[in-house]
């Protein structure tokens, strides 16, 4: 009977998430700011148990895809993709990769770079750069709330995941609470942060508003008392004022100059912090440096051996067991140093276009901006599922400009009418980074 009924509650769970996915997909503007608040404001030990434990944010950005999912134009960068999963599942069958490590790649990594590829098949770019501009804004003020009030509301949501125990404790600096949101750690929030803030810098918002909410956003980043989220946050800035196209003077000079301003308050502020984190904070970069004594336990392909009890010239490594704080060694140590090679490929080409006259989109500028903490955080909570996002953001996004320009040639002796159908086709493009 209770075979039965487990199988009952989820026919009866798979049937209502059909009902869900299709009415989204008759809205897909809700479907992807729904998508957005689970990201932003729904920790990832929040889900529900079927078989195993699917977080909401999985399962939200799995509906999505089916919800907004279409025909779109591949590219190289999918093929990439798709030899990775190959490879893991492969890996898998063989016992050379853990089940775990499988289903974080797909699920976590592959899946969310899919929505991204398919989210600007039925929505326009604008309002995507809009929507995580918001979003990105407000996760900012909660955190801003949550320094002042002493207290972080979604810790005392109920602990329905096992991840729980691994970020439901809230980290101190300096003797100062750390800020985190929803995200589960510090980090993850501040490199989130810095993400969402080239997509304000991006959007159709006047100067005033926009140098407001990057405020908030780097007040937020200082509170995480993250090196890596100041670092990301401000390159993001710094590509997205450099890079963009359309960008108005006014927003330009304003943004460098409050950045100015900030940066002479906020780094004497951090300096006395992180002098009285003292050891804790200089035996985080000592942690990340010794990473490094574990490259030789990687292998072509396949996970690398057990790190507990793991000895290497004499040096004990199995105090590394626990948290590998690197995000591409993870992969590596995982799956293999091909598998590992065939996503910096892809993190690399999406990138590219970047420095192409007007490539610049605020995806691939947040992709960018994030290299530095690929070595020194790995794809936690919802930071990795955010990221890939974007990587698949950035890809779709270079296909829609590449279309834009094709259809631009061929329409060029048109006529009114067929320049017009080049701007709509380019709206996918420019609307993402147009500025009033």
């Amino acid at each position: 009977m209770g075979a039965l009924a487990s199988i009952g509650t989820l026919l009866v769970g798979l049937c209502a998430l059909t009902v869900v996915a299709l009415l989204l997909r008759a809205m897909p503007r809700v479907s992807f700011v729904l998508w957005g608040i689970v990201l932003f404001f729904v920790p990832v030990w929040i889900g529900a148990n079927a078989g195993t434990f699917w977080a909401a944010i999985t399962v939200v950005t799995i509906l999505a895809i089916v919800a907004c999912g279409g025909s779109v134009r591949l590219s190289p960068v999918d093929g990439i993709v798709a030899a990775f999963v190959l490879l893991v599942v492969v890996e898998f069958a063989l016992r050379a990769m853990s089940l775990s490590a499988m289903v974080i790649a797909v699920a976590e990594w592959v899946v969310p770079y899919v929505w991204g590829r398919l989210v600007l098949a039925r929505l326009q770019a604008r309002f995507v750069t809009r929507s995580i501009a918001i979003l990105t804004t407000l996760a900012a003020v909660l955190a801003l709330v949550e320094f002042a009030v002493g207290v972080n509301v979604f810790v005392l949501l109920p602990a329905q995941g096992p991840s729980f125990e691994v970020w439901g404790t809230l980290q101190g600096r300096g003797g100062f609470v750390r800020v985190e949101g929803a995200f589960g750690h510090s980090i993850a929030l501040g490199a989130s942060l810095a993400m969402g803030a080239a997509f304000v810098v991006a959007v159709q918002w006047r100067s005033w508003v926009k140098v407001m909410a990057l405020g908030l956003i780097a007040g937020a980043t200082v509170l995480t008392f993250s090196r890596i989220g100041l670092t990301t946050l401000l390159l993001a800035v710094a590509l997205s004022v450099l890079t963009l196209p359309l960008i108005s003077r006014a927003t330009r000079i304003a943004v460098a100059a409050a950045g100015i301003v900030a940066a002479a308050i906020v780094v004497p502020f951090l300096g006395v912090v992180f002098l009285d984190a003292g050891e804790e904070a200089g035996g985080s970069a000592s942690y990340r440096s010794g990473l490094l004594d574990l490259l030789p336990l990687i292998q072509p392909l396949g996970a690398a051996p057990n790190l507990d009890g793991a000895v290497i010239g004499g040096q004990y490594l199995g105090f590394y067991a626990g948290s590998v704080d690197n995000a591409l060694l993870v992969v590596a140590l995982r799956a293999g140093w091909v598998p590992a090679i065939l996503l910096v490929a892809a993190i690399v080409a999406a990138i590219v276009p970047l420095f192409r006259r007007g490539g610049a989109t605020p995806a691939n500028i947040a992709v960018a901006a994030q290299i530095p903490s690929l070595f020194t955080v790995a794809f936690i909570t919802q930071y990795g599922m955010f990221f890939w996002f974007l990587v698949g953001l950035a890809v779709a996004s270079e296909l829609a400009r590449h279309a834009a320009g094709d259809e631009a040639v061929t329409a060029g002796p048109l006529g009114l009418d067929a320049r017009g159908q080049v701007r709509r086709a380019n709206d996918a493009h420019i609307s993402a980074v147009r500025i009033q």
